[in-house]
């Protein structure tokens, strides 16, 4: 890991220079350590805040990041959002286009359950990259930031607080994808390599235990939580920062993924105590103004491109600052792999026939053909196929008019909806199905359609005889469809195989089992890092 610091200084220094230039501020790396100490010891607030500010800006950005993976700017692999794509191309629940031997489409490997888990194969490393650039970066700013430099300053409490759910957030993804689930048989192995300080010259190190790491990552987040807390950093309207609404969201992730239930609930009541709105359904995907032969869907008013429409995002980016690449990927009517490569990303027809017809997250998806559109860079004629997502449908710019420019949006990485299932599922899992019901039927009576009977556990038909976590699951796979690689993540935890045999839609079927989902450890670790150790 020494050879990839290395490696990731250039990319840092590039990352804190463009948000410095920004900020019209000094970039920190083009001043020495030292004087950066000596200023932190002098107290003087300005400088302080002009140089520190600079550094913990660029730790929300480390969300919505692009270049970090070490990856060609013209793929997938070359943001987060694409990597998080990918992961959703390896479930059950997302059909790629509506036929075979469209090869030369990005994701193809994924969706076809091909190998995205050998330690030589570059469709790894980026995960691997992504988050450890993530660690690095939070680094070199938490080594500025011992706690008797901290002492009783406010805002040098907020830096490292976001300094600290960052590289949280970073080893947690590491764990996500380099080891089996906590609670299916990875407790007991090993986890990843924990570096506490950025240098360069510091001696490799052997991989910890799984139960080490995640007890160095909820160490990091409880810590930045007693920061905000101190600091009076809240629950913040901007959604761009990073505050306590998305150090606890982490928290609930981590502790839903090792079973530590009473944290998950206590994380999520904490952030639902604070702001519980969700989206209305005027407010939920993509709705045609237009004519069938005509469409009309504009992003103004959907919550899922329009952060402005969105009440429940917790982290999420503007317009200009926000990576639009997952709207290329999803957006039937883009210009990019989403839309006019046909690369239609469309709902497996099996959930979609679980979703209740008094459900509006049924409207998300088309059950009939939308037919021909001509889009209208080229005037490319494509045909929109049955079962096409409209969840991220836009026929224009945000705030735009020039439907050349389609594809401009906000983007969100975490939302209250998530937080919810979050905690019905601790509950389910650790209270009763009672408490995991009334959790549920929160989301349910939500997305009742308006004149709709008021959907509920108890009389949604799909979940007729489930257990409690199960109706989790499912309305889980409902709610987040499409979001965050959340699919993958949650089958590898819950131990949910890939299963496309019985699908009706489905371009390529076939299984993956749960052992398939945990990547090796990539290979220039393995040959520049004596001491690391393989996945076995």
């Amino acid at each position: 890991m020494r050879n990839y610091i290395m490696g990731l200084l250039g990319l840092t220094i590039l990352f804190f220079s463009a948000c410095s230039k920004k900020l019209e501020v000094t970039p920190p790396n083009n001043i020495y350590d030292q004087q950066i100490a000596d200023l932190l010891a002098s107290g003087d607030t300005g400088k302080i805040r002009t140089v520190m500010g600079s550094m913990a800006n660029g730790m929300p950005l480390l969300f919505n990041n692009a270049g970090g993976t070490g990856s060609g700017v013209a793929d997938m692999y070359y943001t987060n959002l694409g990597l998080d794509m990918n992961r959703s191309l390896e479930g059950n629940d997302i059909v790629m286009g509506d036929q075979e031997g469209l090869n030369v489409l990005f994701g193809t490997v994924e969706y076809q359950l091909g190998d995205f888990i050998t330690a030589a194969n570059g469709k790894n490393v980026a995960y691997w990259n992504y988050a450890w650039f993530c660690i690095t970066t939070a680094n070199q700013m938490l080594n500025y930031l011992p706690d008797d430099v901290v002492g009783s300053n406010n805002f040098l409490k907020d830096c490292k607080a976001r300094g600290l759910v960052a590289r949280a957030y970073a080893y947690n993804y590491l764990m996500e994808n380099y080891q089996q689930a906590y609670l299916q048989g990875g407790s007991g192995k090993l986890g990843v390599m924990l570096y506490d300080k950025y240098d360069p010259n510091q001696p490799n190190k052997a991989r910890a235990s799984a139960a080490d790491t995640y007890a160095f990552i909820k160490k990091d987040l409880t810590d930045a939580i007693n920061l905000l807390e101190a600091a009076g950093v809240g629950y913040t309207s901007v959604t761009s920062d990073i505050d306590l609404g998305v150090a606890n969201f982490l928290l609930a992730r981590v502790s839903v993924w090792t079973g530590d239930w009473p944290t998950a609930i206590t994380a999520c009541n904490n952030i639902l105590g604070a702001n519980s709105t969700l989206m209305s359904q005027a407010q939920y995907g993509g709705k045609n103004t237009g004519t069938p032969t005509d469409p009309v869907y504009l992003p103004e008013t959907n919550g899922f491109l329009n952060n402005d429409q969105n009440p429940e995002v917790i982290l999420g980016f503007p317009l200009g600052t926000a990576n639009t690449h997952f709207t290329s990927y999803m957006n039937c009517y883009g210009e990019g792999n989403g839309g006019v490569s046909r690369a239609y990303k469309r709902i497996d027809n099996r959930l979609f026939e679980a979703i209740a017809s008094d459900d509006y997250r049924k409207d998300c998806f088309v059950e009939s053909a939308l037919g021909n559109y001509t889009y209208p860079v080229n005037n490319t004629v494509a045909f929109i196929p049955t079962y096409t997502n409209i969840k991220y449908a836009a026929t224009h710019p945000l705030n735009g008019t020039d439907k050349k420019l389609v594809g401009t949006s906000t983007a969100f990485y975490m939302r209250r909806s998530e937080v919810l299932l979050m905690k019905a599922e601790a509950e389910a899992q650790g209270v009763s199905e009672d408490a995991a019901k009334t959790t549920l039927n929160i989301l349910l009576a939500a997305r009742t359609r308006s004149g709709g009977t008021t959907l509920t556990c108890d009389n949604y038909p799909a979940m007729a005889g489930l257990t409690a976590l199960q109706m989790v699951q499912l309305q889980t796979r409902i709610e987040l469809w499409g979001e965050g690689g959340r699919e993958f993540y949650n089958n590898k935890r819950w131990n949910i195989p890939v299963d496309r045999v019985s699908s009706a839609n489905h371009v390529i079927k076939g299984t993956y089992p749960v052992s398939g989902m945990t990547l090796q450890i990539p290979e220039n670790e393995m040959l520049y890092n004596p001491l690391a150790e393989q996945n076995n």
